[in-house]
């Protein structure tokens, strides 16, 4: 198990420390469970109180606390909780990467590239004229196809798959169950379908039309992604019909969110879990989609949009603007809409009330 000193984690944070710098712990706690080996994690003045119900002998405490009226021996002084949150477990989490080198179950093709450090777990395989990158770390029963190139210091965790010709940047992170390069759903009626017929009227009848066979355009595009991104379990990028569908650096992907084929995303993106994207969007940088909001196929977003949660985007949305409700409108106008639904049965009320006093008025003329 691995240990880090109270120094140690104050540089991975750069942040101040005082008390006994060589207090050595194990991982990290919240106040009141802590054992004396961890490290608890205290970093607004609420949790004090609890901080007394746990053994920690060391925590990380908001700037200016008294860490020894506290009854700790040493403190990390942070100012950004959240911040300081994402420095720690990262420091933390980087002591359990497994050491380099080939597990004896993995299948390697002979004509795959492996970068210096790299390591390959348990049942995983790798094809022909793939690239590994330098330190990247395969986890058990990963398949990266034929042609992919996955970059430096990426993590492939359990039972991702990485289709044909996938090209993917360093330091990628792909928790378990990630799937990137599928076919997309892209189908063909040999004479025109009800659904084409639908998308051109917007809505007129089809009389029944139905019953053709579909017939696949099959992916032939890959998938393009760029450094530092990550990929929650379960998630799905598809392949892009002739060009690659396309996510840019920095971008960060939840859990089960389906990203279409031909789909640009930009940089610095965050899709929260459930995100669907249709094929062809665009998505610019910067964009936030909250959890289960949709995007329709050939739609753009601009930069900057923030899309709150369920939201359905249906037409285009300018940059830097604010969004939610099916379909998507301005965000105050949502809310103002939203109100006014609420206020509609105490308004009927009134109404109702209102009407008998004006019908007697009326029969007295």
């Amino acid at each position: 198990m691995a240990e880090f000193t109270i120094r140690e984690i104050a540089d991975a944070l750069d942040a101040p420390c005082a008390g006994d710098e060589t207090i050595a712990v194990t991982g990290a706690a919240e106040p009141a469970a802590a054992r004396a080996d961890q490290l608890a994690v205290a970093m607004l003045p609420a949790y004090a109180e609890a901080l007394a119900q746990g053994n920690a002998r060391a925590a990380i405490v908001w700037e200016g606390a008294d860490w020894r009226a506290l009854g700790l021996q040493a403190a990390v002084f942070v100012a950004r909780p959240r911040l300081a949150m994402a420095a720690l477990t990262g420091h933390l989490a980087a002591g359990d990467a497994p050491p380099p080198g080939i597990h004896p179950t993995a299948l390697i093709d002979d004509t795959a590239t492996l970068g210096a450090g790299a390591s390959i777990g348990p049942y995983s395989c790798v094809g022909p004229g793939a690239r590994i990158g330098a330190r990247a770390c395969i986890g058990a029963h990963v398949s990266v196809a034929g042609g992919a190139s996955i970059g430096d210091d990426c993590l492939l965790e359990a039972g991702t798959r990485i289709g044909r010709g996938v090209r993917i940047g360093d330091r990628f992170h792909a928790m378990p169950g990630v799937v990137i390069g599928a076919d997309g759903f892209s189908y063909v009626t040999a004479e025109k379908s009800a659904v084409e017929t639908v998308r051109e009227t917007l809505g007129a009848d089809t009389g029944g039309a139905g019953g053709q066979e579909w017939r696949k355009i099959a992916s032939l595009g890959g998938v393009e992604i760029g450094d530092d991104v990550d990929c929650g379990a379960n998630a799905c990028i598809d392949a892009g019909t002739i060009r690659p569908t396309r996510v840019g650096d920095g971008t960060k992907i939840d859990n089960l969110v389906h990203v279409g084929h031909n789909v640009v995303v930009g940089r610095n993106c965050l899709l929260c879990g459930l995100v669907g994207i249709a094929g062809s969007a665009v998505i610019g940088d910067g964009v936030v989609l909250g959890g289960q909001a949709g995007v329709a196929d050939n739609v753009t977003v601009g930069d900057g949009v923030i899309a709150g949660g369920a939201t359905k985007i249906m037409s285009n949305v300018p940059a830097g603007r604010a969004v939610l409700g099916y379909p998507a409108v301005k965000m105050e106008s949502h809310i103002e809409s939203y109100k006014a639904l609420r206020r509609l049965p105490r308004i009927l009320r009134e109404l109702k009330s209102m009407k008998k006093p004006v019908s007697k008025a009326r029969g007295k003329d």
